[in-house]
């Protein structure tokens, strides 16, 4: 087989086998030091896939608990998927509200900042920083909010998410890992182990 080179020989070479994967996190052994950056650590192996996140976890818990070095184990999460939660509309009064918010809590460190330094009224000086900071948010948010043209008009939150979970260990201690696994009993919930050889 012969090796691509660039800064993704690594997934480059494992596409033609037909794997989701980058050499080295499918089951697939990569040597370290491959030129094309800092070493990744030894070669890895991959002991079993899963459907969640919980099973993987609860794999490597039972690892640890049978006194297996996990330190050389990892958790990947593969096929990942970019899922953005539409929390709500945002118009130019939310934008402020949220702004209010955020330079109220900027403002009372600042405050509190100088508040501690202040011989005379030092609680006054933490409201008026309380008071400007949410002036200040507010502006900054309306402005900012106000200069999209109202191209995003809702608020979000963005989170990855994976399809699948490999545990993965140093290859030089994949049959020991495997051998632990066999004694797991994963119940009818969740699916056995599928190792992958190659």
């Amino acid at each position: 087989m012969t090796s691509a080179s660039g800064p993704n020989a690594g997934w480059r070479s494992a596409m033609p086998g037909g794997g989701l994967l980058p050499s080295g996190l499918a089951g697939r052994t990569t040597p370290p030091g491959d030129g094309h950056g800092p070493e990744t650590g030894p070669p890895t192996v991959t002991i079993g896939s899963y459907p969640d996140y919980s099973t993987a976890q609860r794999v490597v818990d039972y690892l640890a608990d049978n006194r297996f070095p996990v330190e050389h184990t990892a958790i990947v999460g593969t096929n990942l998927t970019l899922v953005e939660t539409v929390l709500g509309r945002m118009d130019t009064g939310r934008a402020a509200l949220i702004g209010a918010g955020t330079g109220a809590w900027f403002g009372l460190f600042i405050g509190l900042l100088f508040g501690i330094f202040t011989v005379g009224n030092w609680l006054g000086v933490i409201v008026v920083g309380l008071v400007v900071g949410a002036i200040w948010g507010a502006i900054f948010g309306a402005v900012a909010h106000a200069m999209t043209g109202g191209q995003r008009d809702f608020t979000s939150a963005s989170s990855l998410r994976a399809g699948q979970y490999a545990v993965i260990v140093d290859a030089t201690l994949a049959d020991q890992a495997r051998q632990l696994l066999g004694r797991l009993n994963l119940g009818t919930s969740a699916p056995a182990p599928t190792p992958e050889t190659r």
